[in-house]
């Protein structure tokens, strides 16, 4: 069997359009929103227009009908052109798909078509202060109260609460016959009673802002639970491999972008009279971190590929990889790229300084380095578990 490393025509055709509409923005319309604390609401609403924003989810419900490797590129061109939409990740990625895959009809017709278009964003909340990576010490409970669900817990770094019109909670509801606590997604709307959240100050330059949440006796109706809560773990899952493919195609976004920025600089620069380019000091980073970002970018397709088909187990393991290696060379990427700009890096008008660190946020969301590392000690290589 032949392998065919080209995409589709249709995803060729759809990385070049987005990346277009993106670039009609650019990253100083980015930075402007980022630094006077507004939102990149243009480009979001004129994307979901577009349908950019939900080609992953079901045609039935207003989406594209195709699959989170096309949703990965439009993101990733988004932010090759400067303008990364962090709220992709978790609004058609991770909430999308947990609904479409195993929300109800009802459920499906209330919160998809707006996902889609954009009219609707959910975010995710499964990071608690205590539990940190360790989704097995999930303390939110949800309680049954009659026909309803309460709900009460703490959560932690959820990015985009306040542009946010519900939020996708991870929770544990107690199994009757054995008295243990299970997982439990509930989508719980922001303006419920109850339900609070507060800013963190962070150091990053970015329009997607971090919360606590506070929910507090928050009461739900019976559809408030997505799909069944027996099955849990599978939907959990259903939504974090979507998450670190969407990850990298974040980081490798960023990369090409930084990577860009530094070829353009190294062959317009000129010093002792020839471009800067011509000094292998110079030229031979650069065309390390444009190895790396291609075999980044083939790990994150073929992640993409395995999930599409259905091959979830495959899958995980491919994402993780993905994950791991966008976010490594989008590191080089940036620190290369300030380094050929010399001082000028760090200069507002060259607009590299400010990525410096977002792409270290990469080695530590949407899953840290370190657990992709265990991950792919115990399943890829059979170690035993270290933690």
């Amino acid at each position: 069997m032949t392998m065919n490393f080209h995409e589709p025509v249709e995803r060729a055709e759809l990385r070049k359009a987005a990346f277009e509409l993106a670039s009609s923005f650019g990253h100083e319309y980015y930075l402007k929103q980022a630094r006077s604390g507004g939102k990149t609401n243009e480009l979001w609403d004129e994307a979901g227009r577009l349908g950019y924003l939900g080609v992953n989810l079901p045609e039935e419900y207003g989406g594209g009908g195709a699959g989170i490797a096309d949703l990965a590129a439009v993101l990733e061109e988004f932010a090759a052109a400067g303008a990364p939409l962090l709220l992709m990740v978790v609004s058609p990625a991770i909430c999308g798909t947990v609904i479409s895959r195993f929300g109800t009809e009802s459920q499906k017709k209330h919160w998809l078509p707006g996902i889609a278009d954009g009219t609707t964003k959910m975010v995710f909340a499964i990071t608690e202060p205590d539990a940190g990576s360790n989704s097995h010490k999930i303390t939110t409970t949800a309680q049954r109260d009659g026909s309803e669900w309460v709900l009460n817990g703490r959560k932690v770094y959820i990015s985009g609460v306040d542009e946010a019109d519900a939020v996708l909670v991870v929770s544990r509801t107690e199994d009757a016959k054995t008295g243990k606590l299970k997982p439990a997604l509930f989508i719980v709307p922001t303006d419920s009673p109850g339900f609070e959240y507060r800013q963190i100050e962070m150091d990053l330059v970015s329009p997607e802002k971090q919360f606590s949440l506070f929910i507090d006796d928050v009461h739900l109706p019976a559809e408030a639970l997505v799909g069944d809560e027996d099955a849990a773990i599978a939907q959990l899952f259903a939504g974090l491999n979507p998450e670190r493919i969407m990850g990298a195609s974040f980081s490798l976004g960023i990369a090409r972008y930084a990577l860009d920025k530094g070829v353009n600089y190294a062959k317009e620069r000129q010093v002792w009279g020839a471009p800067i380019a011509t000094h292998q000091g110079l030229a031979h980073p650069l065309a390390a971190v444009k190895i790396e970002l291609e075999l980044a970018k083939l790990m994150t397709q073929k992640a993409g590929s395995l999930y599409d088909s259905g091959d979830d187990f495959n899958a995980g393991e491919a994402a993780n990889m993905a994950k791991y290696a966008a976010a490594e060379v989008a590191i080089h990427a940036v620190d290369q790229a300030v380094q050929t700009h010399g001082g000028n890096g760090l200069a507002s008008e060259y607009g590299l300084g400010t990525l410096v660190g977002a792409v270290r946020l990469g080695r530590i969301a949407p899953v840290s380095r370190e657990m992709v590392l265990n991950f792919v000690g115990q399943h890829s290589l059979g170690l035993p578990k270290s933690y």
